[in-house]
């Protein structure tokens, strides 16, 4: 096939599922451009070992162009996409770009749901990207030291006194983790501040955590929490939050100065288009194929797409996102090449897990069920095994074992970094006049 025909595919989107997708093509016979505001691919499941100063951001990022240096088909471009024309195939940027597409992947993900409530999304802090994880880091750092500040026991309890909205694995994750950083520093690294001053709280609005795991594992996950300390208040939702306490839904008020936000995503559908189908959840319909409804040439993954699933969707998690990609990936592929007699996407579950703490964590795979140490450890070699890069995954195993050996976590710093010109040209775009893309070649 001449170079100049090849089909030209647009990935919106570089996490688990446009990730996914984009190294299926890598070799192909199409042209692929992969499309993201970052330019790096985040593992998110570890994000929260970012904000509870165990690792450092670049441990569990690596950067697109890196991953495919090699690739004669596959290019990045760092942008946000604001809109998509189906009518005419091309997908604009917010620095005016339009890059034309045969094959288009919508794998954009999602961010923070706080359910029309902007007060929740103003006074808490979430945990989706690098910058909130390091917000976090920066706020809960910066609690300790004003702590340490104040006469009073009331005063100081309210800076200790940590709020997580969200019973996921998330939630539950952030907890243990806050609560081991909490033990290590409070009477040691702040001989001032006697551990029993400090107050975390894990908020969840149904009946139990962990919800797409088994009763028996949610269970497990609140007994583990509440024996490290931790209050467990299971229906019951975050209703209101200032900068100095929250309001529960049973009309309890606690004085905190940090509420970290866990609760809730939505999706991230870039396309601006008010025609596309739409789920009570308001992510987009497809098809069996996971061709979004009512245009052609365009495919939905991972968090952005509705795709039935028992009683319900799949859920917004990385395994159902990779293999979502791996299979548009496929049929592309099989288009290309002129065949036809694609199957229906069939979703493989091959589980989930969640790590509690030091030696905790729950893991179910079908009808098996871990917890205890051996859940532990089957989280740690699982995600050793899905982070990029050998470089990152020697990071991160030698921070954890000093962490598990020596009781310490040496990232324990506030930092602030001062705003760059550049960067934020790169990112809210600078008005050139609008030009057209194509994917082939360098």
């Amino acid at each position: 096939m001449n170079v100049a025909t090849r089909a030209q595919v647009v990935i919106v989107g570089g996490g688990f599922g446009g990730l996914a997708c984009a190294r299926k093509l890598d070799g192909g016979s199409v042209d692929v451009l992969l499309v993201d505001g970052h330019n790096y691919h985040l593992f998110t499941p570890l994000l929260y070992q970012v904000a509870t100063a165990l690792l450092n951001p670049s441990d569990i990022v690596y950067p697109f162009r890196t991953i495919f240096r090699r690739s004669s088909n596959v290019r990045f471009r760092q942008a946000y996409v604001t809109r998509v024309d189906f009518d005419t195939g091309v997908v604009h940027t917010r620095d005016a770009e339009q890059i034309r597409y045969d094959h288009l992947v919508l794998a954009s993900g999602s961010t923070n749901n706080y359910y029309g409530n902007p007060e929740l999304s103003r006074f808490t802090i979430g945990m989706k990207t690098i910058p909130e994880a390091l917000r976090l880091r920066n706020h809960v750092l910066s609690c300790l030291e004003l702590a340490a500040r104040e006469t009073a026991v009331e005063d100081r309890r309210q800076w200790l006194t940590f709020i997580v909205a969200g019973g996921g694995p998330t939630g539950v994750e952030y907890s243990g983790a806050l609560a081991e950083l909490l033990k290590l520093v409070l009477g040691r690294d702040f001989p001032e501040l006697s551990p029993s001053l400090a107050r975390i709280i894990l908020v969840e609005g149904t009946d139990r955590l962990l919800g797409h795991f088994s009763p028996e594992l949610g269970a497990y996950a609140e007994q583990i929490l509440t024996r490290r300390g931790i209050e467990v208040r299971i229906s019951t939702l975050l209703q209101r939050a200032d900068d100095t306490s929250a309001t529960l839904s049973t009309g309890e008020i606690i004085r905190a100065r940090t509420v970290v936000w866990s609760a809730g995503v939505r999706a991230t559908e870039p396309t601006g288009n008010d025609r596309l189908t739409r789920s009570r959840s308001h992510r987009l319909e497809v098809d069996e194929y996971l061709r979004v409804k009512g245009v052609d040439g365009v495919y939905a993954i991972g968090d952005v797409a509705s795709v039935p699933h028992g009683d319900g969707e799949l859920p917004m998690l990385s395994a159902p996102a990779m293999q979502a990609g791996r299979y548009v990936a496929g049929a592309i592929l099989q288009q290309a090449r002129g065949r036809g007699g694609i199957r229906s996407f069939r979703y493989v579950d091959k589980g989930a897990m969640a790590t509690i703490g030091r030696n905790a964590a729950v893991a179910q795979a079908g009808p098996l069920r871990l917890s205890g140490f051996i859940g532990w450890l089957t989280w740690l070699v699982v995600h050793i095994y899905y982070l990029i890069g050998f470089r990152n995954r020697l990071a991160v195993l030698a921070s954890w074992a000093w962490d598990y050996i020596r009781k310490d976590r040496s990232i324990r710093i506030i930092a602030r970094s001062e705003a760059d010109p550049l960067t934020e040209e790169l990112e809210t775009g600078h008005g050139t006049p609008p030009r057209e893309t194509r994917t082939s070649g360098p």
